[in-house]
């Protein structure tokens, strides 16, 4: 088995963190690769060195360093090359972490194949103008539809299966994983999904109506955004840097071809991770 370290440097943990795990893999003996770009930080280490690009591609599996942000990112990665990632926290709450940095003993049960794949729903998001793709990427938690220009209300239509389904008013829409429905939805007032649902999640944002509700449809849905108006939108999948959705374009969201797959040593269940972590935030206030 070879392991691809991904760390996340930015993080202020995250170095050691790394360090730490390098050592406990060296105390298992097993093979793990990092790439060449950090060989000074952990040159004395048993790690092997590639360029980033042949990290991913010789690994088994990859382990990545820091918060959900970091984990979601390794994440996606490993989906496109049909690989694992187990996450290790160095953030603050990372709720998609495997393992705490207090935790890492457990890594023994990794090396002996003591564990199991939790396979996730992901989203393809698209903008195409007529039956032209413009643009398309992954989502593991959710795409986020808004409005381009100042922050103000703004009308969206949204097809279902190439149905009118409704017109929302507000600040945007967030169609969510279940895995990420205790991401941006649920501060948007979305419900709690369980993960091992094929679902996909539709969430107002500050929606101007007294009946506007999140809405659970079927993995195999299809859902077109628009502009009635044709404002510019704004597509922004986990987070990530906005594809820009000019006048007389949608957005498409469907079921992706591909799964982020998610290595779990714990048998915590989700909801046990979700009320810790959450008490564990509003301790911090």
């Amino acid at each position: 088995m070879k392991i691809a370290i991904l760390p996340n440097m930015t993080r202020a943990d995250a170095p050691q963190t790394s360090l730490r795990v390098c050592a406990k893999l060296d105390e298992l003996g097993a093979v793990y690769l990092i790439s060449e770009q950090y060989r000074a930080y952990f040159s004395q280490t048993s790690a092997q060195f590639l360029a980033d690009g042949a990290v991913l591609e010789a690994c088994d599996l990859l382990l990545t360093v820091g918060g959900d942000g970091s984990i979601i990112h390794a994440a996606k990665q490993a989906a496109s090359r049909g690989k694992p990632v187990l996450g290790i926290n160095a953030g603050c709450l990372a709720f998609m972490a495997g393992l705490e940095s207090n935790e890492l003993q457990l890594l023994e049960r990794l090396i002996q194949g003591g564990y199991a794949i939790d396979r996730r729903l992901m989203l393809r998001a698209a903008v195409l103008r007529g039956e032209e793709l413009l643009s398309e990427g992954y989502c593991v938690n959710d795409a986020v539809v808004s409005l381009a220009a100042e922050r103000r209300i703004v009308e969206l239509d949204v097809t279902l299966d190439g149905q009118f389904l409704n017109r929302y008013k507000g600040d945007g829409l967030i169609a969510a994983t279940p895995t990420g429905s205790t991401a941006y939805s649920l501060s948007a007032g979305g419900p709690v999904v369980d993960p091992q649902l094929e679902s996909i999640l539709l969430t107002p944002i500050c929606a101007h109506s007294l009946f506007s509700r999140s809405l659970l449809f079927k993995s195999e849905a299809r859902l077109c955004v628009s502009s009635p108006a044709g404002k510019e939108l704004l597509l922004s999948r986990d987070g990530e840097t906005p594809d820009a959705v000019s006048s007389g374009c949608r957005v498409v969201i469907e079921k992706a071809d591909r799964t982020a797959d998610f290595i779990r040593i714990k048998s915590d269940h989700f909801i046990h991770v979700l009320d810790h972590k959450l008490a564990q935030w509003q301790d911090r206030f």
